[in-house]
């Protein structure tokens, strides 16, 4: 149901494994874009921002609230999808290829590997 090669967030954020230059991309998982209903905006922290884990770097607004995006790790912002700026309902037609929303390179990228595997996450979300 969520991609394996992702690490997922208990903020429901997922991250790609570091690429060869050390950036991961992040996005919201499906389950999140299901719970907020049509994405009709999305905001994230400037290029060059430093985040701290945890921390929020954005909002997706959608027509049911706004919520915030937690960086799932510390870094800086590399980039962001700058195609989201028109089309924002990319996050709920492709959160894990299109609709990506922001790339960091992590203070140390070793962090990824302590987030949840796609069964922990999928396990979280689960209906109990």
């Amino acid at each position: 149901m969520f991609p394996e090669e992702l690490r997922y967030t208990t903020e429901h954020e997922w991250v790609s494994a570091p690429t060869e230059d050390g950036i991961v991309r992040v996005g919201i998982t499906s389950y999140a874009q299901e719970a907020l209903g049509d994405v009709v905006y999305v905001s994230v922290s400037p290029v060059g921002s430093e985040v701290n884990a945890g921390e929020s770097l954005g909002e997706v607004e959608s027509t049911k609230s706004v919520s915030d995006i937690y960086a799932p790790v510390a870094g800086a912002v590399v980039s962001h999808n700058e195609r989201l700026q028109s089309q924002p309902e990319l996050v709920n037609s492709d959160p894990y290829g299109d609709g990506w929303i922001v790339e960091i390179r992590p203070a140390d990228p070793a962090a990824v590997d302590g987030l949840l595997t796609a069964a922990a996450y999928g396990e979280s979300v689960a209906p109990a």
